[in-house]
C-alpha cells in the first residue's frame, strides 16, 4: 500500500505562521522544548512561543540549561509565580497577565494553539 503524498493534502505552513506552546506540567514542558525543537529546525521564520504555568514553571526555575535555545521563547506566567512565591530570573520572560488570559489572546489573534 503506497503512502499518501502529505504534500498535495496538507496545506504547506504559511511563513506567517505563529504557534503557540503550552506547557503545564513538566512532561509537557520536555514535550514543548521537543516541539519548539523540531518546528524552529523544519521552518526557521515561524514565530513560536512556549507559555508556561502551574507546575511546568517550577521545572524551568529548577533547570533553565534544560531548556536550550527555546528559553529564550519561554513566556512564564505571573500568577503561578505569584502563587508559589517565587520569581523568574532576569534571563526567563515573565507574560504581563496570566497564562491563561495570554493564551485566550494569542488565539484571538490568530496564533495556532498546540497543548505539548
Amino acid at each position: 500500500m503506497s503512502q499518501p503524498d502529505w504534500n498535495s493534502l496538507l496545506p504547506a505552513l504559511h511563513p506567517d505562521t505563529r504557534v503557540v506552546l503550552h506547557a503545564p506540567t513538566p512532561q509537557a514542558l520536555a514535550r514543548a522544548r521537543g516541539n519548539f525543537k523540531n518546528l524552529t529546525a523544519a521552518h526557521p521564520a515561524l514565530q513560536v512561543w512556549i507559555v508556561v504555568n502551574a507546575q511546568a514553571v517550577q521545572a524551568v526555575l529548577d533547570q533553565p540549561h534544560d531548556m536550550g535555545p527555546a528559553l529564550a521563547h519561554v513566556l512564564l506566567c505571573p500568577n503561578t509565580l505569584k502563587n508559589n512565591g517565587v520569581t523568574a530570573p532576569e534571563n526567563i520572560q515573565v507574560l504581563p497577565m496570566g497564562a491563561v488570559e495570554a493564551i485566550a489572546r494569542m488565539q484571538q489573534a490568530g496564533w495556532t494553539y498546540i497543548r505539548s
